[in-house]
């Protein structure tokens, strides 16, 4: 009989809906690793709200206050997907009380948020992991285990965009993503965080950075309420953006490769342009998450008659994760990359292994993006 393993789960939004999915899905899939996660508490701040989305989602019960959540002995593991300002309180009581920790990224706005966030799951002696979700991609699990086996030789390049257009249009309001002491930044946080995780993940320390960060659209409609973090009817009145619109910085690896990255949510065009290229001496690799089941591979060793990109269709059952969903050539989607990662949090968790990626990641991604910020701020590369 598998065992269970209780989750209560903070915020039921996007993130909520995704990570909610994926354990109600995991041991559909991975009946094999021995563990159910089961449903038993959502938390929100409205009571009407969030009764509503626990029903939606399947939870046995409610919150309306995490101080409740966290210290009910019926909970395992505190699942954390609530705008970036309130991370840092909710992880603290959750370590203090003992249970397990899960949070969406980033962890917080700062490096000092992140390292308090880390200093109590280290003080607590509590597992936990930040929710860097395309880790969980097949293909980019494959691109791993080709660099680590050699394929692609001595890595020189790594390239990156993240492009979105959701808030292209200037009468779009002023939802909570678009307010720093909120979500902390826009597409730096929010995107380009992922491609330096993938980066560290796929390639290695990041040691020095250059870049420079815009924000296009300062000013935009404010909500009629005011108070609504998801969204309303905007008003006439017009208020100030207070992250940025777009981030574009150089790196430096500590294995000698260099990097760009760039990422933006006014990319006319572009919905969730995740694309990476890796350099090395012996070839390359391209992913792109809008194509998430592929990867293209270039091998400088074929013969000349035969160079150029293939396209690996990473649906077999000899890839990643692969066999345990469709027959090959049916493809997967978004919200499996979330199982596949829950799936290996809850293997790591459960047989005391050692998981990736953990608050510590979350922290080191956090150092690359302060260091951005300052290098914007002040015109000048910045050591990590």
């Amino acid at each position: 009989m598998a065992k269970q393993v209780r989750i209560g789960l903070v915020g039921y939004q996007f993130m909520g809906k995704a990570h909610s999915n994926a354990y109600r899905q995991l041991h559909r899939f991975f009946p094999e690793l021995g563990v159910e996660p089961v449903l038993k508490a959502l938390c929100g701040r409205s009571e009407e709200k969030v009764k509503a989305a626990a029903e939606k989602f399947g939870f046995e019960s409610y919150e309306t206050d995490y101080r409740k959540l966290v210290e009910r002995d019926d909970i395992d593991i505190i699942d954390i997907v609530t705008p970036g300002d309130t991370h840092v309180e909710i992880a603290i009581a959750a370590a203090k009380a003992g249970k397990m920790v899960f949070c969406e990224k980033p962890l917080a706005s700062s490096v000092d948020k992140v390292q308090q966030m880390c200093d109590a799951v280290n003080a607590a002696g509590v597992r936990n992991a930040t929710c860097f979700n395309y880790r969980g991609v097949p293909a980019i699990k494959l691109a791993k285990q080709m660099i680590q086996d050699g394929v692609l030789g001595k890595i020189y390049h790594w390239r990156s965009v993240y492009l979105q257009d959701w808030i292209l249009d200037p009468n779009f309001p002023i939802v909570w993503r678009l307010q720093g002491d909120i979500a902390g930044s826009g597409s730096h946080g929010d995107l380009v965080a992922h491609s330096i995780d993938l980066a560290h993940y796929l390639v290695g320390d990041i040691t020095e950075v250059s870049g420079m960060m815009d924000t296009f659209i300062k000013q935009r409609p404010i909500l009629a309420e005011s108070d609504d973090r998801l969204g309303g009817k905007a008003s006439d009145q017009m208020g100030d953006v207070t992250v940025d619109d777009s981030s574009i910085f150089l790196a430096r690896f500590a294995g000698g490769a260099v990097g760009t990255f760039e990422a933006t949510r006014l990319a006319a065009g572009r919905k969730n342009h995740n694309k990476f290229e890796i350099n090395g001496s012996k070839g390359s690799i391209v992913f792109n998450m809008e194509r998430m089941n592929e990867l293209e591979y270039y091998n400088h060793d074929d013969p000349t008659e035969l160079k150029g990109f293939r396209t690996i269709q990473t649906t077999d059952g000899s890839h990643p994760y692969t066999g345990n969903y469709w027959p090959v050539g049916h493809i997967i989607g978004y919200e499996h990359t979330f199982i596949n990662l829950i799936h290996d949090m809850l293997q790591a968790w459960t047989t005391g292994a050692e998981f990736h990626p953990d608050f510590n990641d979350g922290l080191k991604c956090q150092r690359v993006l302060d260091a951005v910020k300052a290098s914007s701020d002040d015109r000048a590369w910045k050591s990590i």
